[in-house]
């Protein structure tokens, strides 16, 4: 209990009344990374400044005190592999890890978060209700749909929650395939509910920004504030832009600021968050902010940036307020695969961006990279590894990063039905000898990694088998291949899921949840990689 000790709030929690629903909110993950997830405290907020709820928090290393029969059980979900303490929570709590062997003695357990609302068929067995889109007003809408079905039979909730937009309920839909092993045929309603739930988007002029701030937290009494809202970009592989659309940008005077000074009277480290902080269109004001006397002393942290956005000036606000390196994502040297994936940037720009940062005053920048991306051929590899060297020679002296991950396909985006290239592997190899014996600090993600998160984003709910089986296995990849054998004729081979690219007539484990462009709009985006 010593890390609550440590809390200091920036909202009032409320005294719950007599009648309060009981809610366990929990982040599957230790304390120290739930706390640090912004999603994770803006929603906690939200429930706890509510007089008709009682919310207690659960962590796998601590929890507050929790109630003996819960009302509901809520979970927010932002890493994939959090599935297996997901499972492990629910059985400490008693309860069912399957939603159908549930019954009116044990919470209606629901999830939110960024991997249930890509694609939550994997896990869609273990949850009475997910909950798709941004919390800020879904939250409110669940609650009191359920407030009002409080004491109705579980079938009556979850026909009444199955209305509210936004709201899905997994065990009213039925999945029928075209054989054990093949694709799936049909995904319909089972009563009269809406045949296609819709991701709900939070369209309000403010964004979310630290509800608590702690040391014990993964970035030490950081306050977090939330500065854009999707990316304007629309690289073709990228959830962060497809899934999260549209574009949004609060004011900076009237939103960001204010927030930001709240901030300010608890903790001299701020985050500034979002998939294109940059390209605010008032970012230079906010810039303005951090370049007064006031706040000389403030730790100021960037998420990544658009490359044509690294001005020198930019470089030294960072640099004053103790950043020593920005981060930018190239994708590829190749100008040929950043057209094919819309990644809209010219090599002269890279070149302009590492020459600011440096003339400003960072000690380096890290580079995100990727390979395995449709069309991807050796020659592009090379190109990468070539942009890197030409940047080294130009900045002697500069620290030079690139963290390269394998292309993973996500639902709702345009390269939905590609399946992972098996030469990644080979290719990540490539870049490690040609960076690293040069000097250049290479960070490769794991490509058996990226073959476990393509299972899991292209997953369905056949796979819940699966997962109960590798939890007590481990997260290798060659666990994963021994569930497989030991339910093989059950479900496809894991060649299925990872490795095959679908046709965009295959009707995909997500097809019944409708995300913010329809699926005939990401099968035209996906045309240009579909060209051999």
């Amino acid at each position: 209990m010593s890390a609550f000790r440590s809390e200091h709030l920036l909202f009032t929690p409320a005294s719950p009344d007599s009648e309060a629903i009981s809610l366990i909110f929990a982040f599957p993950n230790t304390y120290s990374v739930g706390i640090t997830s912004l999603g994770y405290q803006t929603v906690w907020a939200l429930l706890a400044s509510q007089p008709r709820l009682a919310v207690s928090r659960l962590f796998t290393d601590l929890q507050e005190p929790l109630p003996h029969q819960p009302d509901l059980l809520g979970f927010s979900m932002s890493w994939e592999l959090d599935y297996v303490n997901i499972l492990n929570l629910l059985e400490q709590l008693d309860v069912p890890i399957r939603a159908a062997e549930r019954s009116s003695a044990h919470p209606l357990v629901f999830g939110g978060g960024p991997v249930l609302t890509a694609n939550p068929e994997p896990f869609a067995e273990f949850f009475d209700v997910i909950l798709l889109g941004d919390g800020e007003d879904l939250l409110n809408q669940f609650i009191t749909a359920y407030q009002q079905v409080r004491r109705a039979e579980r079938s009556v909730q979850l026909q009444a929650l199955a209305r509210v937009p936004g709201v899905y309920v997994p065990s009213l839909y039925e999945v029928i395939y075209e054989d054990r092993e093949g694709a799936i045929a049909t995904i319909t309603p089972l009563t009269d509910i809406p045949p296609c739930v819709e991701k709900q988007t939070y369209r309000g002029n403010t964004l979310s920004s630290s509800t608590v701030v702690t040391e014990k937290a993964a970035w030490e009494s950081i306050y977090m504030v939330e500065v854009v809202r999707s990316c304007p970009e629309m690289c073709r592989f990228c959830l962060a832009s497809y899934l999260t659309l549209p574009f949004r940008t609060p004011s900076v005077t009237d939103s960001l600021i204010p927030a930001i000074e709240r901030g300010l009277k608890v903790t001299r480290r701020i985050g500034l968050l979002g998939a294109s902080v940059t390209q605010h269109p008032e970012f230079d004001d906010l810039l303005a902010y951090f370049d007064r006397p006031a706040c000389d002393d403030v730790r100021l942290s960037i998420a990544s940036v658009r490359t044509n956005t690294v001005t020198e000036k930019l470089a030294q606000t960072l640099a004053n307020h103790d950043t020593r390196s920005v981060t930018i994502a190239i994708e590829s040297g190749s100008e040929r695969i950043r057209e094919l994936i819309n990644k809209k940037l010219e090599q002269d720009q890279i070149f302009e961006a590492t020459a600011n940062a440096k003339a400003g005053g960072l000690k380096g920048i890290k580079f995100y990279g990727m390979v395995g991306l449709p069309q991807e051929t050796e020659a592009d590899v090379e190109a990468t590894i070539k942009l890197l060297l030409d940047l080294k020679r130009q900045v002697p002296g500069f620290r030079l990063t690139l963290g390269c991950s394998t292309f993973v396909p996500k639902a709702h985006t345009p390269f939905q039905w590609f399946g992972v290239d098996p030469t990644a592997q080979k290719r990540l190899k490539l870049l490690q000898k040609g960076l690293r014996s040069n000097g250049i600090d290479f960070r490769p993600e794991s490509y058996n990694w990226s073959v476990i998160q393509t299972l899991l984003s292209r997953g369905d709910r056949r796979l819940s088998r699966l997962l109960e089986l590798t939890r007590h296995y481990g997260d290798s990849v060659g666990s994963y291949r021994r569930a497989f054998k030991e339910l093989r004729g059950q479900l496809p081979p894991m060649e299925f899921y990872v490795f095959e690219t679908w046709p965009t007539t295959q009707v995909l484990p997500w097809s019944h949840l409708r995300g913010p462009l329809p699926e005939a709009t990401l099968v035209k985006h996906s045309q240009p990689a579909m060209v051999a």
